[in-house]
C-alpha cells in the first residue's frame, strides 16, 4: 500500500479548525452587535453616576454597581472586590483665569491638573515665560525664569499618524513641567492640553512634584488648546503682558476604594489565569465615557457574549475593573502584588484605555514566537477590518503585572479623534457611538477566545 504524506492527512484537519474559528468569530461579532449589553452599562455609569475620580463618592458608585452588573448577570463563578488605598485629590471651585494685557482682561479656560497645589487665595499674577521644552527651560535658567510663570506651548507633533506617538512626545511638560520650574524660582505653571484640535476645552491629567520638599510646590494648571494659541500670540505682541489664574484644588488623605473582579472558572486549566479589563475610575471634568467607561463595559462584555454563545472558556477568565489608573496606578500594583501573593500563573493579559472607537488592531507586549502566533491569525480578522497587529505598550493598569510567562495585549481603536475628548470636560457619554463600542467588545472577545483556545507558546 502506498504511503500518504502525512500533510496530506493534515489539511482536512486545518480546514476545519480554521472553518471553526471563522465561525466562532462570526458568532461573536453576531452577538456583540446584537446582543450587547456594553451601550446600556455604559450609559447608566456616564449619565447616572458620571465623574469617577478615585477616592470620590462617583467612583464608589460605580464599584457598587459594575459589582451589582456582574453578579446578576449569571456570567461569572464568582465576583469580589480587592481593596486597594486610593489618593484622594479635590479640584475645588472652578478655576479662573486671564491675560492681563495692557491692562485689559482677556479671560482663557484653564484647569487645575490632577495632583497640583492650589494657588493662593487671590490667585497669582505674574509675568510669563514661554517655553516649548525642557531644554529650553534650563536654557533660560534661574535670572530669566524666577517670579514668573512658565507657560510650556509644545503642541502635540501633527506629523504622526498614530496619536498616542504624539500624546508620548508632548506629554512630559504635563507631567514634569512644575517639578522642574520650580527649580528655577518659577511661581506656576501653564501648560498647553495635550489636544490636535483648536477648542476651548483644557484637558487635565496627572502631575507630580517627584521628591522635592512641599516648600517648593508651585501650582499647575492645563490652558485649552485656544487659549494657549491667544496667549502666545498675545506674548509676540507684548512680552510683558501678565497671566492671572485662581484655583483652589488640594489633596485629602488616603482612601479606601476597589478593584471590581468577576472571575470564570476554567473548564480543563482553572490554574491559568486570563485578565481582561480597563480603569473604573475617570477624570472629574466629566464622566469618562472613553477614559475609560468604554473599556471597563468591552471587558464586562466578554463574559456576556461567551455565554450568549454558549463558550466555555478552558482557562480561568477574570474580567478585571481597576481603581486609580488615572491618579496613582495602585488598583493595578495592587492585582499584581495579590497575584504574586497566591502564586498566580497568568498567561495573557489584555486592557483596553484608548477609546471607544472602531478597533483597529492589537499592540502586543510579548516575545517573538507568540508574537508570530498572533499575528498568524489575522486573517481571521481580516473580515472585520481588523488589520494593525504591532509590538508596544499594552496598558498601564496591566504593566506591573508579571508571570512565568505571558503576553500583554492592548485594543487599538482609532485614535484620531480620541485626544479630543482626553481628560476634558467634552468626554461624555455623547461622544460615544453604540456600533464602534460594540465592535470594540467583539474584537476583544474574539482574541481572548483565540488565546483560550490555543495558548500562548
Amino acid at each position: 500500500m502506498k504511503k500518504i504524506p502525512l500533510l496530506f492527512l493534515l489539511i482536512p484537519i486545518l480546514g476545519f479548525a480554521q472553518n471553526s474559528d471563522e465561525n466562532q468569530l462570526s458568532n461573536i461579532y453576531k452577538s456583540a452587535l446584537t446582543n450587547s449589553k456594553c451601550y446600556s452599562w455604559l450609559d447608566y455609569m456616564s449619565n447616572n453616576i458620571g465623574p469617577r475620580l478615585s477616592g470620590s463618592t462617583g467612583a464608589q458608585k460605580a464599584v457598587e454597581y459594575t459589582k451589582a452588573q456582574m453578579e446578576s448577570s449569571g456570567n461569572y463563578d464568582k465576583v469580589y472586590l480587592q481593596e486597594v488605598m486610593v489618593p484622594k485629590w479635590v479640584r475645588g471651585e472652578k478655576e479662573t483665569a486671564y491675560i492681563l494685557n495692557n491692562k485689559k482682561k482677556i479671560i482663557v479656560p484653564i484647569c487645575a491638573l490632577g495632583g497640583s497645589i492650589a494657588t493662593p487665595g487671590k490667585g497669582i499674577t505674574a509675568e510669563v515665560i514661554e517655553v516649548h521644552s525642557m531644554e529650553e527651560l534650563k536654557s533660560f535658567g534661574t535670572e530669566k525664569i524666577k517670579g514668573k510663570i512658565v507657560f510650556f506651548n509644545r503642541p502635540m507633533d501633527p506629523a504622526n499618524v498614530e496619536a498616542f506617538r504624539s500624546y508620548g512626545g508632548a506629554g512630559d511638560q504635563r507631567r514634569a513641567g512644575a517639578l522642574e520650574a520650580s527649580k528655577f524660582g518659577a511661581v506656576g505653571t501653564i501648560v498647553r492640553s495635550l489636544a490636535f484640535r483648536l477648542d476651548d476645552f483644557p484637558h487635565t491629567g496627572g502631575m507630580w512634584y517627584g521628591d522635592i520638599p512641599a516648600s517648593q510646590y508651585i501650582p499647575a494648571a492645563a490652558i485649552s488648546t485656544n487659549g494657549a494659541e491667544l496667549l502666545s500670540k498675545t506674548l509676540k505682541q507684548n512680552p510683558n503682558l501678565k497671566f492671572y489664574f485662581k484655583q483652589s484644588c488640594h489633596k485629602e488623605e488616603d482612601v479606601l476604594s476597589y478593584n471590581v473582579v468577576g472571575e470564570i472558572k476554567g473548564t480543563e486549566h482553572p490554574e491559568k489565569i486570563i485578565v481582561v479589563g480597563g480603569h473604573l475610575d475617570s477624570w472629574d471634568l466629566a464622566d469618562g465615557s472613553h477614559d475609560d467607561g468604554a473599556g471597563c463595559v468591552q471587558s464586562m462584555e466578554v463574559a456576556n457574549i461567551f455565554k450568549n454563545i454558549g463558550y466555555k472558556p478552558k482557562n480561568t477568565v477574570r474580567v478585571v475593573l481597576f481603581m486609580n489608573e488615572e491618579n496613582g496606578g495602585r488598583g493595578g500594583d495592587k492585582y499584581q502584588e495579590l497575584a504574586q501573593k497566591n502564586k498566580e500563573d497568568h498567561i495573557f493579559a489584555m486592557e483596553s484605555d484608548s477609546g471607544g472607537f472602531t478597533p483597529r488592531g492589537f499592540s502586543l507586549e510579548c516575545d517573538q514566537t507568540n508574537f508570530n502566533k498572533i499575528s498568524g491569525w489575522k486573517n481571521l480578522f481580516e473580515p472585520y477590518l481588523i488589520h494593525s497587529f504591532t509590538m508596544g505598550h499594552s496598558g498601564s493598569d496591566i504593566e506591573a503585572l508579571t508571570s512565568t510567562k505571558l503576553v500583554k495585549v492592548g485594543l487599538k481603536p482609532d485614535s484620531q479623534r480620541y485626544f479630543d475628548y482626553h481628560h476634558a470636560a467634552n468626554d461624555t457619554f455623547d461622544a460615544i457611538n453604540k456600533r464602534e463600542l460594540e465592535l470594540g467588545a467583539a474584537t476583544t472577545t474574539s482574541l481572548i477566545y483565540l488565546i483560550d483556545k490555543y495558548g500562548i507558546e
